[in-house]
């Protein structure tokens, strides 16, 4: 259902478009794999930046809590 929103196509289209596929239309799915591979890690590096610097320790906070719940068990 997301890929059908987001890219136009299902599951069940690209199977059958894969086996019969011109080599420009691979080059396209390629392409598109890519063009969002980039998007989402230069999206997650922005909101991990983000998030440091507004002053958030996220490595700090985890470990913290991973102690807390350590020493709770006992």
């Amino acid at each position: 259902m997301v890929s059908e929103i987001l890219m136009g196509f299902d599951e069940t289209t690209l199977a059958y478009d894969l086996q019969r596929a011109h080599s420009a239309d691979i080059w396209f799915l390629r392409a598109r794999f890519f063009l969002w591979g980039i998007i989402a890690t230069t999206g997650g590096f922005l909101i991990g930046h983000g998030i440091a610097a507004a002053g958030v320790n996220l490595y700090a906070m985890v470990w913290d809590g991973f102690w807390e719940m350590w020493y709770g068990l006992w």
